[in-house]
């Protein structure tokens, strides 16, 4: 339904899927965006290249990071060019192994990890739109992903939880009173730091966008969001109801 994936499939067979020119190494900024800049002539608008088509043997790690508030930051630094940020999320890639989510920059050559903290994309606007006679319900990302609310992309709201760095896992005294008296002390720390953890919760609402990756609905976003809906108790519970082509959607307010 969303207009990107539409595009992605239109021009799939399009897309090369190992060209012959791609350089044996894009773990440096240059690189990779010289070739995705080359690339992307040959796809018209931003239809996404069929990633899932690339099974790539090299792995690579690249010091980027995508901050739980949707910034990229590259070495230390933020990436401040949006073209250049929106140009990287469509080579956007999620894994899971042995239980662990890992997200990568996927070319036909290599695969290079980065570390996301939350979710890999942001929602920063939603419209009402009409097709067909249908309303519908459009999200659009600050990369350029833009999705409808229907079946495959539905509203989830789930908790996000900040690390919280362990402070005490430092050299241990050596007497057993410094070790009984260290334990106690952290005992008493850890519950702290389980009080914080649990007032620092935050209950975020999502989006599935494309390819198994989510996106967080901004703050001003969600709260148009449910100036657009319908607010209604129900058993004690504020209760979000969302209308969009032609199905009604419910999300039960944090």
């Amino acid at each position: 339904m969303d207009s990107n994936n539409k595009q992605a499939n239109k021009h799939q067979d399009d897309t090369p899927q190992a060209p012959n020119d791609v350089p044996s190494a894009l773990n440096s900024m240059d690189a990779l965006s010289q070739y995705l800049k080359t690339t992307a002539g040959a796809r018209e608008g931003r239809a996404i290249p069929p990633l899932e088509r690339w099974h790539p043997e090299q792995v690579t790690d690249m010091d980027l990071v995508i901050k739980a508030n949707g910034e990229w930051w590259h070495e230390g630094g933020q990436m401040t060019r949006e073209s250049l940020v929106s140009l990287f999320a469509t080579i956007l890639w999620k894994e899971e192994n042995q239980g662990k989510t890992e997200y990568f920059l996927k070319t036909p050559v290599q695969k290079i990890r980065i570390q996301v903290e939350d979710a890999p994309l942001l929602i920063n606007d939603v419209g009402i739109v009409e097709e067909a006679g249908q309303r519908w319900l459009e999200f659009t990302t600050t990369t350029g992903d833009v999705v409808r609310l229907d079946d495959e992309h539905k509203i989830v709201l789930k908790a996000y939880n900040p690390n919280i760095p362990d402070k005490h896992a430092e050299s241990q005294p050596h007497s057993d009173h410094a070790q009984a008296s260290s334990a106690q002390d952290n005992n008493a720390q850890n519950a702290k730091d389980h009080q914080q953890q649990a007032a620092e919760q935050q209950i975020r609402p999502y989006m599935h966008v494309r390819q198994g990756l989510m996106a967080l609905i901004g703050r001003n976003t969600f709260y148009h969001l449910a100036e657009i809906g319908e607010l209604t108790e129900q058993n004690g519970e504020t209760i979000l109801t969302l209308q969009s082509g032609g199905q009604s959607y419910q999300l039960s307010m944090p």
